[in-house]
């Protein structure tokens, strides 16, 4: 049963990891869900799938202080989210960090039995995939599952997320074409390289391009000192040839005539020149919105405003001439500029500084008694974990990453692969009928997750082929946690002079975001 249940859950955390970088809706109305609720589908499918696995061999799974972690981390977000204004905007957050803990403990389960190459290959070729399909579109390919805000972003509608994929990706990349069992595969990851290079110069993230300087800076005195663990000519060759193609990737996409209209005559120069600058601009902007959101920490320190309320509380907390307000009067994105900020404001300081502590034991226990690891491989795949660490961690104090679901799946699975090659000597010893009970709430949650996300995708795909007002009112029945459908639905009824029907519908927009004006005046005046 171990072999057969190891076997499933390496192909599903593989073909969803890389599921999750392509798949996208053609409706650009919801010009972010669009890109968002399908790779949660892939992320919760294959979650579910996973945890059904780990209860078929639970009596055989073991425990330490970093799944304690993240297990604390996951009950208090729980806890959080009941006392949430909008509970359809916790759940969808909650059910990201338990589907990707879920990927964690499975792909941890799998490489303690050995297993860890297949997914983090597959790792690699996520984060290539994103940056092709980046680099098509830079180049002209046009597809209705693109869009042209924030190009070239491919199918994640959005070149900032592509870039920190890229770099949460390279690590993984990098140990994939070092230790390839071919020389054509080294070749394969070397022009992996090359792509990936590419699409981090154009994409302009200066998060992304902070994270590939940290991890250079941090990991260079670890890979000096595991040298004496591979000595072979061919890692350090392919290592300096990966380079090189990543350094020629990023000049030729420079170089090349590409679609991309920037406002400034020299972009990328900007960029670098900007990377830590906070005193004007989007740097200025940060520190504006994180001085805001920990004003909201504060105001709930012990659970925050609930998962995924961010959006929903903070025009209480900002000024009108706050930049992360639109001119609709809600905030421009549904979360704020780090997964730090989002955490300390929605789920409370405690949690959010449980999940650190675990992501800091990962990376500390990486760089710790390598002689007891069987080969080359193993050393250099904690080298693997201690740059996912780093990559993830930067990216994050600056952009959202552990509260979407591609990056999320990505990134568990990789430290969850990493990890489990050798675990914690301190484990904790849990009764079976504990971990039973876990086991069912998890794969209970796991269903109403997928079950969320299949309607959520319904709804869309109504309201984008359905008649105009039709599709709506449909759509508003699939998803009735979406403000924006259920908006839009009093909007159109309220227009005709329906005011019967228009009040249920900005009600129900009100009880879900209470201080947005437009559900609100409708709400006033149909009275």
């Amino acid at each position: 049963i171990s072999r057969m249940t190891d076997r499933v859950i390496g192909l599903v955390i593989r073909i969803g990891v890389v599921l999750a970088v392509i798949v996208a809706l053609p409706y650009k109305v919801f010009e972010l869900d669009r890109y968002f609720v399908p790779k949660e589908l892939v992320l919760h499918v294959a979650a579910l799938i996973v945890a059904l696995m780990l209860v078929a061999r639970r009596r055989s799974l073991s425990f330490d202080i970093v799944d304690g972690l993240i297990a604390f981390f996951l009950l208090w977000s729980v806890a959080s989210a009941i006392f949430a204004t909008n509970h359809w905007a916790a759940q969808r957050s909650v059910a990201i960090s338990i589907s990707g803990a879920i990927v964690f403990w499975g792909a941890r389960s799998v490489a303690e039995r050995g297993s860890y190459r297949p997914i983090l290959v597959a790792a690699a070729i996520a984060a290539v995939c994103a940056a092709a399909l980046s680099l098509a579109q830079a180049y002209g390919l046009e597809s209705e599952y693109f869009s042209a805000n924030r190009a070239p972003g491919g199918t994640f509608g959005n070149r900032n997320f592509v870039a920190h994929m890229a770099v949460i990706g390279l690590p993984s990349l990098i140990w994939c074409t070092v230790t390839a069992r071919r020389p054509f595969g080294a070749l394969l990851g070397s022009l992996g390289g090359a792509v990936l290079g590419a699409a981090l110069v154009l994409s302009r993230s200066r998060a992304a391009w902070l994270a590939v300087a940290a991890c250079a800076i941090v990991l260079l005195v670890p890979m000096i000192a595991s040298r004496k663990y591979w000595r072979d000519d061919r890692i350090g060759g392919r290592f300096a040839r990966l380079t090189l193609a990543a350094a020629i990737g990023g000049m030729v996409a420079i170089a090349l005539p590409n679609t991309l209209n920037w406002n400034s005559e020299s972009p990328y120069l900007d960029s670098a020149r900007g990377m830590v600058d906070y005193k004007k601009g989007s740097g200025r902007g940060r520190v504006d919105q994180y001085r805001n959101s920990l004003q909201m920490a504060i105001s709930n320190p012990v659970f925050g405003v609930g998962p995924g309320n961010w959006p929903v509380e903070y025009v209480r907390f900002a000024p009108s001439s706050d930049r992360s307000l639109a001119d609709d009067g809600m905030t421009a994105n549904p979360w704020p500029s780090s997964d730090w900020v989002a955490f300390v404001s929605e789920r409370g300081f405690i949690p959010t500084v449980a999940l650190m502590g675990a992501f800091l034991i990962l990376f500390f226990s990486a760089l710790r008694r390598w002689s007891e690891l069987e080969n080359t491989d193993a050393v250099l795949a904690q080298c693997v974990l201690a740059g996912t660490v780093v990559a993830t961690m930067v990216v994050s104090a600056f952009d959202v990453v552990l509260v979407l679901a591609a990056p999320s799946f990505l990134v568990w699975s990789i430290l969850g692969a990493t990890s489990g090659i050798r675990r914690n000597a301190r484990s904790l010893t849990i009764s079976s009928r504990a971990l039973g009970l876990a086991s069912v709430a998890l794969v209970l949650f796991s269903l109403v997750s997928v079950a969320r996300s299949v309607t959520q995708t319904m709804a869309m795909t109504y309201v984008g082929r359905g008649a105009f007002t039709a599709g709506w009112v449909t759509g508003a029945l699939w998803d009735p946690g979406s403000y924006r459908i259920n908006l839009r639905v009093a909007e159109l009824y309220s227009r005709r002079g329906h005011c019967s029907t228009a009040r249920g519908y900005a009600r129900q927009a009100v009880s879900l975001f209470p201080h947005s004006p437009q559900a609100k005046r409708i709400a006033r005046s149909c009275e």
